[in-house]
């Protein structure tokens, strides 16, 4: 699906996180979970906000779809968006 993305990273002890982004409604809704850990976390974007890392990671992978047209513009500006959002102190 063009609104589902996935991706793994290393955090900085070394251990292998997976990451799930799924578009609803015109917000990203994040998933992790850490390959030592049983249970997804989730950030909804409106109680929880993921970390600016994380956003910045998504951005990285839309960039890269957007070049392939795997995914639209829209959705980059949105993720854009939502960095400014999720890094500007409050």
């Amino acid at each position: 699906m063009r609104g589902n993305h996935e991706w793994k990273v290393r955090d900085e002890d070394g251990v292998k996180r997976e990451l799930r982004v799924i578009k609803e409604a015109s917000l990203f809704r994040f998933q992790t979970k850490r390959a030592d850990a049983e249970v997804w976390t989730y950030y909804d974007n409106k109680k929880t906000k993921p970390p600016a890392a994380d956003v910045a990671s998504l951005i990285e992978v839309l960039e890269r779809k957007y070049q392939r047209k795997r995914t639209p513009y829209s959705d980059l500006v949105l993720a854009k968006k939502m960095l400014a959002d999720v890094s500007s102190p409050k």
